[in-house]
């Protein structure tokens, strides 16, 4: 594990007291751990451990992470930690009201840790080339992996990521941060109200046939489409308003 925070989760009877590690988007306890959480002797919580890989029910690698602890003899050893599916999983084979407890308490702890993680960290994740829609893309998946969101919840952040490469380059239209705004391209055909019809036309058959459009899409309004239309031709001498596909499509949506 890398890049860990330090929660502590204490339960509600005050005997549970520990210091949890939160990494890669999940909660981490030791097998030490979780025998103090579920109050089992250590051969028990070991046993439901290794029963929870039997059986299938999650993959050992990508749940299971070593981690450098000091013992209290002073020595450093690698540590099995095991994340919140393990601990969740472990906590029903028990059925511990602390596992209840420490389920609620990680699922928020996570929410703010990883919304507050990414407000905090937009910054960098542009330095280092990560775009918007795939920090969008990222997070969603996480939340819905770890459970974090309900099933109404998941159908949002599926919608969110969609179109947040959408939303993205809008954004940078707007803000005229994009760096196709400015490139201009010769001879520029205007679109004719026809040609826009067809396209639509087109498109929406594709949306229907995919399930993610009705025949509600792409009905007209008055004459918003010509109004539009006749104004990405607008322009200031030989200088068009909008000077390419890029700044056009972005004006028509």
């Amino acid at each position: 594990m890398t890049e860990q925070q330090i929660r502590i989760f204490t339960s509600n009877d005050g005997q549970a007291h520990l210091e949890v590690a939160l990494d890669q988007e999940t909660a981490w306890l030791s097998l030490d751990q979780m025998t103090g959480l579920f109050d089992r002797d250590k051969s028990v919580i070991s046993r439901h451990i290794g029963n929870v890989f039997k059986e299938g029910e999650l993959d050992r690698s990508s749940v299971v992470a070593k981690n450098a602890t000091t013992a209290a003899d002073g020595k450093t050893y690698q540590v099995d930690y095991f994340n919140l599916d393990v601990i969740i999983s472990v906590g029903y084979r028990v059925k511990s009201q602390r596992g209840v407890q420490f389920r609620k308490w990680a699922t928020g702890v996570l929410k703010d840790h990883l919304v507050q993680g990414y407000t905090l960290n937009q910054r960098r994740l542009t330095e280092r080339g990560i775009e918007f829609e795939q920090a969008v893309n990222l997070l969603s998946r996480t939340l819905t992996n770890q459970g974090l969101v309900s099933t109404e919840g998941e159908a949002v952040a599926r919608v969110i990521s969609d179109y947040a490469r959408s939303w993205s380059l809008l954004q940078g239209y707007d803000e005229q941060r994009l760096a196709e705004v400015g490139i201009k391209q010769l001879d520029m055909q205007p679109v004719e109200l026809d040609e826009a019809l067809t396209a639509i036309g087109e498109l929406k058959q594709t949306l229907i046939a995919k399930g993610e459009a009705t025949e509600l899409f792409g009905q007209l309004r008055g004459d918003g489409l010509t109004s539009a239309l006749a104004t990405i031709e607008q322009g200031f001498g030989d200088e068009l308003f909008y000077p390419n596909i890029a700044t056009r499509a972005a004006h028509l949506l």
